[in-house]
């Protein structure tokens, strides 16, 4: 490697950011009569691209609060939030200037208990209820979609084993 290719690769790795941090809410249900998971999408604001409720860190709320938050502003949803993360993905977000930051978002699992009629961004995005292969195919992040087949496995309901018979 020449000497200017190595300062340019030194530089470059020397101005890398780490990732900034959000946190995301997967909101989920179940529905009643056929038993069947779905969790919930709602389209960005800016480019309509299907996402799950998530935000950047907020003073005094720890990890599952931000997103249980995010929840309730951005789709209009209250519930259980696990505490413990679900899985983490990261994406570039582009900010105002036109800058694209990388992004590492923390993902809890809310369960929806309530579907508010009124929410601070009602009327700004899509909602829309889907299962969760779905969901994998809507969103764009290969990491989310990933967590979101992830999880369709570990909601599955448990097989009972069968039993054993005597042998004769």
């Amino acid at each position: 490697m020449s000497f200017m290719n190595q300062v340019t690769s030194n530089l470059r790795l020397m101005l890398q950011r780490p990732p900034r941090q959000q946190y995301a809410a997967l909101c989920y249900r179940m529905k009643k009569k056929q038993g069947q998971l779905e969790v919930l999408l709602a389209t960005s604001r800016d480019t309509g691209r299907w996402v799950i409720p998530k935000g950047w860190p907020m003073a005094d709320k720890k990890a599952h609060q931000v997103a249980e938050r995010e929840a309730f502003e951005e789709v209009g949803v209250k519930g259980k939030v696990e505490k413990e993360p679900l899985g983490y993905y990261t994406y570039r977000k582009t900010l105002d200037n036109g800058l694209k930051i990388p992004v590492l978002v923390q993902v809890h699992a809310l369960e929806v208990g309530e579907c508010l009629k009124s929410f601070p961004e009602k009327g700004t995005r899509t909602l829309e209820w889907v299962s969760c292969e779905e969901a994998a195919n809507r969103v764009n992040e290969p990491e989310l979609k990933i967590l979101l087949l992830e999880f369709a496995g570990r909601m599955q309901p448990r097989i009972p084993p069968l039993p054993v018979q005597a042998a004769s």
